[in-house]
């Protein structure tokens, strides 16, 4: 950790602004975010990295409650890694309660109140 940031390191950032519902809506899935950082993340492959890291920071949380999960590879397919790690969460939750996938935000405890800030919660650890 050294090494000066160069111009071979990426960032990508999304920011989903609008409530969860929303994306249920319009893209008929609550990974709507997920979905749209793997594809950045593809996009900046090949750029002299060595790995890849993907990171969930809360917005408005409650004192002493969680606020950012993150998780890092530096294998051979560190983005494919990454995400198999982060998609096996909600594999396991597909495999024991399939149903909970098909009520979008019911699965992740939230509120669908408009008029609030919807984020969804950090993936159990394994």
């Amino acid at each position: 950790m050294s090494d000066a940031i160069k111009h071979e390191c990426g960032i990508a950032l999304i920011r989903l602004l609008k409530p969860l519902q929303y994306y249920l809506d319009k893209y008929k899935t609550p990974f709507y975010g997920l979905n749209k950082m793997y594809l950045l993340m593809e996009k900046q492959h090949n750029r002299g990295q060595d790995g890849a890291g993907l990171a969930n920071i809360k917005l408005d949380v409650p004192p002493g409650s969680r606020y950012i999960s993150r998780k890092r590879s530096n294998s051979n397919k560190p983005i494919q890694d990454v995400f198999e790690s982060v998609n096996s969460c909600f594999a396991e939750v597909k495999k024991e309660q399939p149903e909970k996938l098909k009520d979008g935000p019911a699965v992740f405890g939230v509120s669908l109140n408009p008029s609030s800030r919807v984020q969804l919660p950090d993936p159990p650890h394994v």
